[in-house]
């Protein structure tokens, strides 16, 4: 792969649902290790948008490619495998395991190992070492025998969060991931997705400013299914245009 390719990129994405038009010509280009966020207000799109780039939706027109090749059509395993993992606003987790199998549950399927008695004893304790770092890095180490509907709505998002790091993949999709926390848990959030984003690349939906603002290199204004802006941070709070349209007078404050 050409290390100068965008890891993400959208080309003219359209789509519609029978004669509504939700997307309307996405063109945009995420690099290499940053941290991009697509904010907008209900109803712009950024779930839809988020639905077509993990394959849960396709494209009525354009292009989807991840790392130079196109994924437009492709199903979301096949996706996923190619290097994109995404989380979603409600948590995805499995309640009534522990945290600690819910994590060597996604290695596994890395992996490609399936459940059984007789796996070989090294292969096993690779698998379960691999876990237990991943859940050190989250920090849930100490909730890992857990039951993970015991956990705190957080910490359940902090699991599965863990959960997209066991695909090993490079580009990360973090739909809301702060959405309902404190401003305690959201701080606490944001330094984990610091820490775990390092030299990946993250495209994040995020409605708190403030989580934008100090968590992301450059943002994106989604509105009625288009782009109305990219640029950094500073820039994109001092846009008239995004001011009006989704920030509002109090964002130049």
């Amino acid at each position: 792969m050409d290390a100068s390719l965008p890891s993400l990129q959208f080309i003219d994405v359209t789509k519609s649902f029978g004669p509504v038009s939700v997307i309307r010509g996405v063109t945009l280009d995420v690099l290499p290790g940053e941290r991009h966020a697509v904010i907008g207000p209900n109803g712009a799109g950024k779930s839809t948008l988020f639905n077509l780039v993990s394959g849960l939706f396709g494209l009525s027109t354009g292009d989807i490619r991840l790392k130079g090749r196109s994924i437009a059509g492709l199903p979301p395993h096949r996706i996923n495998r190619s290097g994109l993992a995404r989380s979603f606003q409600i948590t995805n987790i499995f309640h009534r395991m522990s945290v600690f199998e819910n994590v060597r549950i996604g290695v596994m399927a890395r992996h490609g190992v399936r459940y059984g008695l007789f796996r070989p004893i090294a292969g096993k304790r690779r698998i379960n070492d691999e876990a237990r770092e991943i859940l050190s890095l989250v920090r849930l180490d100490a909730r890992a025998d857990d039951m993970a509907g015991d956990l705190t709505y957080s910490e359940q998002r902090a699991l599965e969060i863990s959960m997209t790091l066991t695909t090993g993949a490079d580009v990360i999709l973090l739909d809301e991931p702060t959405a309902g926390m404190s401003r305690d848990e959201t701080a606490r959030t944001v330094e984990l997705i610091r820490t775990v984003t390092t030299g990946k690349t993250l495209l994040l939906v995020e409605h708190d400013m403030s989580v934008v603002f100090s968590l992301c290199d450059r943002v994106s204004v989604l509105v009625y299914g288009q782009i109305l802006a990219t640029d950094t941070p500073a820039r994109i709070s001092a846009n008239r245009e995004v001011q009006e349209a989704y920030l509002g007078e109090e964002a130049a404050s």
